[in-house]
């Protein structure tokens, strides 16, 4: 193995492989690369990305994945998606590296709905299965696809009409009781010896597309661990797994699925210390580990963000201070952060200024001293356009009237406030 592990996450733009992303990439054992079959998020995310490579069920999959492992010396594939996982740990030997996974049997079981209550039935209370739809008398009911993960897919049926409708549509439904209480998603890790180190539920709140959008860290209960432990001593996971449960309405839990991965909403706990993906990693290279949280609640709120690709090449940046870097007396902690990206880049880094008192006291006042290239401190009747001397350059400040200035007499790109987040994606 090298000095840093070459770790491919496949495919790289799911929800998954964007949470192992944030998980591993300030890592200093790791050299992280992104590979997809479509180019989704996961493009503007992994600074290595590999696109183009074949969906999982094409012919040339596994050779062509044979062939990116060796060019790119991976040592360790991390699947990001539940159907990915069981191919990838098949071809686990072929492909000469690790896959950062539960062993197949275990993948296989995890998959599919059907095979987990069947392995689980008589050791953890698992929804009542109805096998013929035309025999049910009691509604609501609830459908959930066979194999899948989440709530994708899932319907509920409140009438033999609704039933009839939805299992029209998609006859592979599993047809089961309604659970109409709260529903827990518990992230768990399992060491290479088969040792349960960590049981972390968490309450799915807010339900968008299938993920856990709204959760929050809670502590488990003796139920939570002993469900836990059961399910650990019948199947044999190795590294983060995670599984769900509901609540009936008197209050019992019943399983709903069980994945041999991490979920995607684990960041609720790696805000607590507890990084499922970078423990899987060390542990599937069998590395000492060990797990320590903190003692606080998180609630953990997901939405959509934004990241920008722009064509704009520039050497200088030219920003201004007032109501710039500092806004209503506080430091513009953005705007900084993108100063030093900007600095890591290589770029030079100017501020222009009007500032009505000597700029140096004020830099030292808020600390921010010696992180210019070059400090021009103009007159109130200046044209900061005349000073904006290099033509590479891009100019940023808060002022639309400066802005339009600097556009129209020196044609480089103008940015306000507001447009920060685009220059540092």
């Amino acid at each position: 193995m090298h000095s840093k592990m070459n770790v491919l996450v496949f495919p790289c733009g799911s929800e998954v492989g964007l949470e192992i992303f944030r998980s591993i990439e300030h890592s200093t054992h790791i050299n992280l690369l992104g590979g997809s079959s479509t180019d989704d998020h996961g493009k503007f995310v992994f600074k290595n990305y590999i696109g183009d490579l074949p969906f999982i069920d094409d012919i040339n999959f596994i050779p062509l994945m044979k062939e990116v492992v060796s060019k790119f010396k991976i040592d360790a594939i991390f699947p990001a998606m539940d159907s990915v996982i069981t191919i990838l740990k098949k071809n686990e030997k072929e492909l000469n590296c690790k896959i950062i996974a539960s062993e197949l049997d275990t993948c296989e079981i995890c998959l599919s709905k059907s095979k987990t209550y069947q392995y689980l039935k008589d050791m953890v209370p698992t929804p009542t299965i109805y096998p013929e739809k035309d025999a049910i008398t009691v509604f609501p009911v609830f459908l959930k696809p066979a194999i899948g993960y989440g709530s994708r897919g899932v319907k509920k049926a409140i009438n033999k009409k609704e039933l009839h409708n939805y299992m029209e549509l998609n006859p592979d439904l599993i047809i089961m009781e309604f659970l109409p209480g709260k529903e827990y998603t518990i992230d768990c890790f399992t060491n290479f010896r088969g040792e349960l180190l960590f049981v972390g539920p968490r309450e799915r709140r807010r339900i968008s597309n299938g993920i856990s959008v709204n959760t929050s860290t809670t502590i488990s209960t003796k139920r939570i661990t002993e469900f836990a432990q059961v399910i650990n001593s019948a199947i044999k996971f190795n590294g983060a797994w995670f599984f769900q449960v509901k609540e009936r309405a008197n209050g019992d839990i019943v399983l709903m699925e069980i994945a041999s991965r991490m979920a995607g909403s684990s960041s609720a706990y790696r805000a607590k210390g507890v990084n499922l993906a970078l423990l899987s990693l060390f542990n599937a290279f069998e590395m000492p580990i060990e797990i320590l949280a903190n003692n606080y609640d998180v609630e953990l709120d997901r939405a959509l963000y934004n990241k920008y690709k722009i064509n704009i090449d520039f050497t200088s940046v030219y920003i201004d201070f007032d109501d710039t870097i500092i806004i209503d007396g506080k430091v513009n902690t953005k705007l900084v952060s993108a100063i030093y990206h900007f600095i890591n880049l290589g770029k030079k880094v100017i501020l222009i200024t009007k500032h009505e008192f000597p700029i140096a006291e004020t830099l030292k006042k808020y600390r921010l001293y010696q992180i210019f290239d070059e400090v021009l401190h103009l007159k109130k009747g200046d044209s900061k356009w005349e000073y904006v001397i290099n033509q590479d350059s891009i100019f940023i400040d808060d002022s639309f009237a400066e802005r339009k200035e600097i556009f129209k007499n020196k044609g480089i790109p103008v940015f306000s406030v507001d447009m920060i987040e685009c220059l540092i994606s």
